[in-house]
């Protein structure tokens, strides 16, 4: 397997001076393809920050991170654009499903703005919604759902594109325990399937799901940088 995520030396640093923040103190990191990773740290420890570059949503004040070989820093914000929605699937702590649309209508969105014709993205999208277990509750918003249900929805928009790394920001964190295990294993299900799982969490019994996990505080990797 090859490096599909490599970071080098990268900083993110808020306002520049004497009261400056530095979210991201020199972070380097390699993930492999197909690897399931665990990035843990405490509230502010910059686990968010450097989500967000690895998924194309900022971008660093300095350093370098190469995406599958592409240098990111030099993207356009349409080549970005196109980047999260075909090689990156995010999934969310608060679900960030619309509430207007059902479940099948959350999933098909980001298979819209691919451009697909109407019959194969609702077949992408009731077919991601039945891995999950959702078969049957397509039509439902997503105040008809339980939070588990809504975190499946969640999941099953992630995966719909069929992208080669999935991006989760604390997936089980307003969920019950049963609920949450089950997103756990949906994880390593995907991860199975050969897709690269980076999953973001403060809570050391949720790291132990994955199969590397990386330490990070005050900005800087602690532990596990090095694949």
């Amino acid at each position: 397997m090859g490096i599909l995520i490599d970071i080098c030396d990268i900083y993110k640093i808020y306002n520049p001076g004497e009261s400056e923040v530095r979210a991201l103190d020199g972070v380097s990191l390699r993930v492999e393809e197909g690897e399931f990773l665990a990035i843990i740290g405490h509230s502010g420890s910059g686990k968010s920050t450097l989500m967000n570059i690895m998924g194309c949503l900022d971008a660093p004040t300095s350093g370098e991170y190469l995406l599958g070989g592409e240098k990111v820093g030099s993207l356009s914000d349409d080549r970005l654009s196109i980047i999260r929605n075909r090689q990156i699937g995010f999934i969310f702590q608060n679900f960030n499903l619309i509430p207007s649309l059902s479940a099948l209508e959350n999933v098909e969105l980001p298979l819209l703005y691919r451009g697909l014709r109407h019959d194969e993205r609702r077949g992408l999208a009731e077919k991601a919604l039945t891995r999950v277990g959702l078969s049957k509750r397509m039509g439902h918003r997503p105040c008809e759902l339980s939070g588990g249900q809504q975190q499946r929805v969640a999941i099953a928009r992630a995966i719909a594109t069929r992208p080669p790394v999935i991006l989760a920001d604390e997936p089980t964190g307003n969920l019950d325990s049963k609920s949450g295990s089950d997103i756990l294993q949906m994880l390593h299900e995907f991860n199975d399937d050969g897709r690269t799982i980076i999953l973001i969490t403060h809570d050391p019994s949720i790291a132990a799901a994955a199969k590397r996990v990386v330490r990070i505080s005050d900005g800087r990797i602690t532990e596990g940088g090095v694949a």
